[in-house]
């Protein structure tokens, strides 16, 4: 680590150490209560199954109990709780939201749905997060920090894996519906099980809400100051066969389509503006034992994102389409080397396709780029007494933007069974989109792929129900994608870093359920010393929950520093943020639950001039076999 991280979080570890001791002596003292979080095993931090104390990335887990109980209406609601992750949105639901991890680009952080990366490859790279439903999903895996060798690229910020519901047991039915405020309402019914051999699960979902304004008309006069509502309809299902112990065929399928309104920054009070959002993925997959140390995985997957724009205006009507394909082919392996040693090795094939069609009374124009992409990869984990020890190596190519080798090595040592030292050093390499290259307006033939160099030390204490995890990281950039707002288009940044402290900790105290983050950083643009854009310095969150007979309640507060927005932006003002919710169990099969977002009504923006919901109150009920 560089001396002027160390000055810079030198002044805060003494404080927050002292907290962190008091806390897990409090713990260790207190009565602890088992919980999910200590049997969780996650797989994205090495591509292998692990407790997740082993897990040398800093990873969590947001469990189908933790989703259920968060009551979240999407996914940037369900992730901006978490250490490290910062949200930002152009309006409420339905609205184009953008995730920064640890300070990095939103299309710095890969997001996979059952191991399927969904980059949206006719734009920026960015996933439609905010299309993404809870109801659809089983259990979330965050990795924090670069683990590019492991993943590919758009990895440098981490990694966010969600898993899909996944059929076990007898057939089990559910259905729930919530109402609410700004004339909201979610319908969802799913059904998972297993039938001898077969296991099968499926779950669609409808949302709908009036929303409000996405954009401010104090701010921008020039917006149209009606509502901007979204309707979202999601399914997620699977089937697979076990045609012999360990070995194993199936096929999964995730689609969304949502249909909303939204306001254009450089139109006029009377526009309509309507947006149409599909994604369609479909995996079909072989797993197979070959021996009872080597397990191959073969995953055939398409992936299918189209957005359409629809713009009614005095200037004249235009519509904007937009599609990205990627046809990807995975080969990974697992080898037990030993009781205590796995290899990993693995080969990626993909197709990607960015198609552009543009049609106003200023002229038509159509456009289509595509590249192959390919990777080849390995690593290997495994302990020697207090020794813990993970090395990834890959080499990825991406037609247009050549090819690189990345690198990741991770070391753990255990000073006590509770308390374990943490140290990485890591390298990546993130190529542009094809339409980042090749889009005639925003594209550059000349962009660069980033390349990216990161190192962290940490520790971690791990106890009954009590994980706590500290972690120092400096990630340095070459190239890094930026804007200019003179031309539109993609550039590249000739230096960027990010340097800071960021810690965790869940706990069960007094009876409580507790979580709490802090992330302390400084991301930069180092060719003109600025805060890169629209990043807070401090971000942070609490949140408890109790359980008492039939009643559970729960809170959270989020805490986001001041940020920079695009160039002759006003400074974005920093915002404190609380939910609640409840739950009431009538029986076995029936419960009640509510929440109250924005409990104390707070005006906040994480864009400038994009406006974020008030205060509002949802109630709902659910039924599960």
């Amino acid at each position: 680590m560089t001396s002027s991280l160390s000055r810079r979080c030198g002044a805060t570890l003494k404080p927050l150490a002292l907290a962190s001791a008091l806390l897990s002596a409090a713990t260790v003292s207190a009565q602890i209560t088992p919980t999910p979080d200590q049997l969780q095993v996650v797989v994205t931090a090495a591509r292998v199954e692990q407790p997740q104390t082993d897990a040398l990335p800093h990873t969590t887990v947001i469990s189908a109990e933790d989703i259920r109980n968060s009551q979240a209406p999407d996914l940037p609601a369900l992730l901006e709780r978490q250490a490290g992750l910062q949200i930002t949105r152009t309006g409420g639901p339905g609205q184009q939201a953008s995730l920064f991890m640890r300070g990095a680009n939103s299309s710095e952080t890969l997001i996979l749905i059952d191991g399927v990366p969904i980059r949206r490859q006719a734009s920026f790279g960015l996933p439609a997060l905010e299309n993404i439903l809870p109801d659809q999903i089983d259990h979330i895996e965050i990795v924090r920090g670069n683990v590019s060798a492991i993943y590919g690229s758009g990895a440098i910020g981490g990694v966010v894996q969600i898993f899909t519901k996944r059929g076990d047991g007898a057939a089990k039915f559910n259905t729930s519906v919530e109402a609410g405020s700004r004339g909201t309402y979610e319908g969802n019914v799913g059904v998972n099980g297993k039938s001898g051999d077969t296991r099968y699960a499926l779950s669609l979902t409808r949302f709908k809400t009036n929303g409000f304004s996405a954009q401010n008309p104090l701010q921008n006069p020039n917006v149209n100051p009606d509502r901007n509502g979204d309707g979202n309809t999601s399914v997620s299902g699977s089937v697979s066969q076990e045609w012999r112990t360990g070995n194993e065929i199936g096929v999964r399928v995730y689609a969304n389509d949502a249909k909303y309104t939204y306001d254009d920054a450089f139109g006029t009070p009377t526009d309509q503006n309507n947006g149409h959002s599909k994604s369609q993925s479909l995996a079909v997959f072989s797993k197979n034992r070959f021996t009872q140390d080597w397990t191959s995985t073969l995953t055939l997957s398409q992936n299918v994102n189209r957005d359409n724009l629809d713009g009614q205006s005095t200037f004249g009507n235009s519509s904007n389409a937009y599609k990205s394909t990627q046809n990807l082919l995975q080969w990974a392996n697992e080898l037990r080397l030993s009781p205590l040693w796995t290899a990993t090795a693995g080969v990626d094939a993909g197709r990607e396709k960015a198609d552009i069609s543009s049609n106003s009374s200023f002229g038509n124009s159509s456009d289509s780029f595509s590249r192959s992409t390919s990777s080849v990869y390995a690593g290997a984990l495994g302990k020697i007494g207090p020794h813990q020890l993970q090395l990834n190596l890959r080499h990825d190519y991406a037609g247009g933007s050549g090819s690189d080798n990345t690198g990741y090595l991770g070391y753990g040592f255990a000073l006590t069974d509770s308390v374990k030292l943490i140290a990485n050093a890591s390298t990546a390499f993130n190529a542009p989109t094809p339409a980042q290259l090749f889009q005639p307006i925003y594209g550059n033939r000349n962009l660069k792929a980033e390349r990216s160099k990161s190192y962290e030390i940490g520790a971690q204490y791990a106890a009954g129900a009590t994980i706590l995890r500290a972690t120092l990281f400096d990630t340095r950039t070459h190239d890094q994608f930026g804007f200019d707002p003179l031309t539109f288009q993609t550039i590249n940044i000739a230096r960027a870093k990010n340097q800071g402290l960021e810690l965790s900790a869940s706990t069960v105290l007094a009876a409580i359920d507790w979580r709490a983050s802090l992330t302390l950083q400084d991301p930069k643009d180092e060719s003109s010393n600025k805060v890169l854009v629209r990043r807070a310095k401090t971000l942070g969150s609490l949140g408890a929950a109790k359980s008492f007979g039939a009643w559970r309640l729960g809170a959270d507060v989020q805490y986001t520093d001041s940020r920079t927005d695009i160039p002759g932006n006003p400074k974005l003002a920093p915002y404190w943020l609380t939910n609640a919710n409840a739950r009431y169990q009538l029986n076995k099969e029936v419960s009640l639950f509510g929440r109250i977002d924005n409990l104390f009504n707070r005006d906040y923006q994480t864009a400038y001039g994009y406006n974020q919901p008030s205060r509002g109150l949802f109630v709902g009920v659910n039924w599960q076999q």
